[in-house]
């Protein structure tokens, strides 16, 4: 199988090791400092679940690949509509985009730019990162990726993208029913998960240890999957009371990709997450206090950042 690997950082990072480790050809797309050591250096994956290094071809041009049977399209959200452009010469007639980023919107973002029938829904379980120029560090999480196509059908191209992703060391692969619950019930995690931590600016420990944030992340969750019902999600019952459970267990110091970018004083992905809850929930008679609160806590930092 041929993939292109768009924006290699902490996932797309990690999975073209994997699946170059699992005899894949494998191309990653980066850029800057990132994209020096690739060439130089190659990639090296610092895992929970074992270590790997690999020499993968790596530009920041997409034309310099051509057209593959899957790029795996991983970058920040706020940066979706801008690479989606790119990614034409990548295209062949069945080539599928598979979206592992946060936020409920991405795929429809993608749709636009080259067709809904390229494009498959993902989602991305595992804590990883840029931990310098070439180095990816996974630090927790399951690795786990849940994938299908936005209809449901289970096509050649899925199964055999599902075939790949199993053969991987070090990654639980899920062939999703229907990718549209599996997009809400993580969208209902990492609302709570990164808006509470960047607004508080508090590991998940403190927030479990202090009473009124706990209730606010509970109610973060409990909102989002509010909206995603209202608009027609079939969410299981027990999504919020799973993610609150979820949330109990994590590391005291756990904190999230929005707390990482806003100390960092990074872009945020603000608008992909709980400004996202404020939009969809629009025309619902669905109320999210929480999440507006959030996103005006977060959005003159958000906006501070944008370029960055």
């Amino acid at each position: 199988m041929r993939f292109a690997v768009f924006g290699a950082g902490g996932v797309g990072g990690y999975l073209g090791a994997r699946l170059a480790d699992a005899g894949h050809d494998v191309h990653l797309i980066a850029r800057g400092d990132h994209l020096d050591a690739l060439r130089t250096d190659g990639l090296t994956v610092e895992s929970v679940a074992g270590d790997t290094a690999v020499e993968l071809p790596a530009t920041d041009d997409p034309a310099d690949i051509g057209p593959v049977d899957y790029v795996l399209f991983c970058v920040k959200a706020h940066d979706t509509r801008e690479a989606a452009a790119d990614l034409g010469p990548l295209l062949g007639d069945d080539t599928a985009v598979v979206s592992f980023q946060n936020g409920v919107d991405n795929e429809r973002w993608l749709a636009e730019e080259v067709g809904e029938s390229h494009v498959v829904g993902g989602v991305a379980y595992i804590f990883s990162t840029i931990a310098e120029p070439g180095v990816v560090e996974h630090t927790g999480g399951p690795a786990r990726f849940v994938y299908g196509e936005l209809d449901g059908e289970r096509t050649d191209r899925i199964a055999a993208l599902d075939d790949a992703l199993r053969s991987c060391a070090g990654v639980e692969a899920v062939l999703a029913d229907d990718i549209d619950v599996e997009l809400w019930r993580k969208f209902a995690f990492i609302c709570a998960h990164s808006g509470m931590t960047a607004a508080t600016r508090l590991p998940v420990g403190d927030v479990r240890d202090a009473e009124d944030s706990w209730r606010m992340y509970r109610r973060v969750v409990e909102e989002v999957c509010a909206v995603a019902r209202a608009n027609d999600v079939a969410l299981p019952d027990d999504t919020a009371a799973e993610w609150v459970e979820f949330a109990q267990e994590l590391d005291a110091d756990s904190y999230s990709s929005l707390h990482y970018d806003l100390t960092h004083e990074k872009a945020m992905e603000l608008d992909a997450l709980n400004a996202a809850v404020v939009r969809h929930a629009d025309g619902t008679d669905v109320a999210v206090p929480m999440n507006e609160a959030v996103t005006a806590v977060l959005r003159p930092w958000a906006e501070r950042f944008a370029d960055g």
